[in-house]
């Protein structure tokens, strides 16, 4: 028979084994991607999920679902720093480069969306196609600037969001 006592040591010996399984999956998750991108790495993985604090107990399909949330709330952000550098008055060819880069991130919400869905319905394919797909219009982004000539003043964030959507990637081919 177990005295009252030990009924709360062993509730909480529960719940450390339950709470360290569950943080282990998103340390596990960032040392896979660390050791297989190095552009990213492990603490980069880290910090980019502090974002939201339901990554701590997430599995690896809820991984997927809050990069796509937070790569979401980045490309929205996005929107509004191009339509902030559009007011500003930049020249015409600038400001055609960021109309393209902003129709990027108008699609790049519903692909990030439709990658979410994929991964809850367990259409995995759907996901990586959407999460590619992100990706490549992030490359696209940053190239038509460099056909200008110019650096482009997305530069930053467009590596951020990047490497956001590659995480998001890289835990969807994981599972």
């Amino acid at each position: 028979m177990m005295r009252h006592w030990q009924a709360p040591s062993c509730l909480l010996v529960l719940l450390f084994a339950l709470v360290s399984s569950e943080a282990s999956t998103l340390d596990d998750t960032c040392r896979s991607i660390g050791a297989s991108k190095k552009d990213i790495g492990y603490d980069y993985c880290i910090k980019f999920f502090q974002a939201d604090n339901a990554s701590a107990t997430a599995d690896r399909r809820g991984l997927v679902v809050i990069a796509t949330k937070i790569t979401r709330e980045e490309a929205a952000n996005i929107r509004k720093r191009i339509d902030a550098l559009k007011a500003s008055g930049t020249d015409k060819k600038v400001s055609g480069r960021l109309s393209g880069c902003r129709m990027h991130y108008k699609n790049a919400l519903k692909w990030l969306e439709a990658a979410a869905e994929g991964v809850k319905s367990g259409n995995l394919q759907k996901a990586k196609m959407n999460l590619t797909g992100v990706i490549l219009g992030t490359d696209t982004c940053e190239e038509r600037f460099r056909e200008l000539g110019v650096v482009s003043p997305l530069a930053a964030e467009d590596a951020e969001f990047s490497k956001g959507c590659s995480i998001a990637l890289a835990i969807t081919t994981m599972l």
